[in-house]
């Protein structure tokens, strides 16, 4: 089967989240689709399927070393990319349409970028004080540093925090034990970014992260934070330099960026 190792929201080399994917998966088992992202060991690994929607260009499983996910952000970029390395044409001109767990999600095709529309949330609801308390003691954070905090599932289950200081964001640790999937951000005061993000799940910090920069721009544009357009940047405490690219254009925000091809080849599963 084919296989790519993709650089997602690079700024250069190796500075983007790296993603893993594998093509004509359709014949894999559920527990072979897990033990490959395992071992692959990326923040998500995922599987190229023919589509079962008409209207989409292709399928894809999204898969962590220890769970499936209905939708992801830079797996959802770095799939389309490997799908049109394979020499693939969309149905319709400029967009390539995926079918996943959340139903069908549009990318575009901007040159060497991608982007794809936010999916609307399952849930929004701000958290409640002791659910930011709880936020707040897991990851050691002032609480009068806190400015808001909200759910943003779209997929992942992320819960969204804006803290009101840029150094308090930087310094941040993944807790040594906790079950909180958390996104962090801090106003910079422009748009180039516009906010710093990190975000956390129980098992790691992700490098950067498409669905967690998707749910966090509804969120702050519901506030009136940010502006329609802007970048966001993340990665910098794990010596990344991601950059998201982050449009409203009145009717879906799209979360785009770059996505690279870094290696290819073939993968065995026998």
């Amino acid at each position: 089967m084919d296989f790519f190792e993709i650089d997602v929201f690079a700024t250069g080399a190796f500075t983007g989240n790296p993603l893993a994917v594998i093509c004509g998966a359709d014949n894999l088992s559920d527990e072979q689709m897990q033990q490959i992202a395992s071992w692959t060991n990326f923040s998500e690994t995922t599987f190229l399927l023919e589509p079962t929607n008409l209207e989409a260009d292709y399928r894809v499983r999204i898969f962590t070393p220890v769970e499936e996910y209905a939708f992801a952000g830079h797996p959802t970029l770095g799939t389309a990319r490997a799908w049109l390395e394979l020499g693939n044409t969309p149905r319709n001109q400029g967009r390539v349409i995926q079918e996943c767990g959340v139903g069908n999600v549009e990318v575009r095709i901007e040159g060497d970028s991608l982007a794809f529309a936010t999916p609307p949330l399952k849930r929004d609801d701000r958290l409640s004080a002791e659910e930011k308390d709880e936020v707040c003691d897991t990851f050691g954070v002032e609480k009068q540093l806190l400015v808001d905090a909200a759910f943003g599932d779209n997929g992942p289950g992320w819960k969204l925090a804006l803290l009101d200081d840029l150094d308090a964001l930087r310094v941040l640790e993944k807790p040594a034990d906790s079950d909180l999937k958390v996104a962090f951000a801090a106003l910079t005061g422009g748009s180039d970014p516009a906010y710093e993000l990190r975000a956390f799940t129980p098992t790691f910090e992700d490098p950067v992260t498409g669905s967690a920069n998707g749910a966090m721009a509804q969120w702050l544009r519901g506030r009136g934070d940010v502006p329609a357009e802007y970048t966001v940047s993340q990665g910098t405490a794990l010596g990344r330099d991601g950059r998201v690219e982050i449009t409203d254009d009145g009717e879906d925000i799209w979360v785009g960026g770059r996505a690279r091809v870094r290696v290819r080849g073939t993968l065995d599963v026998e």
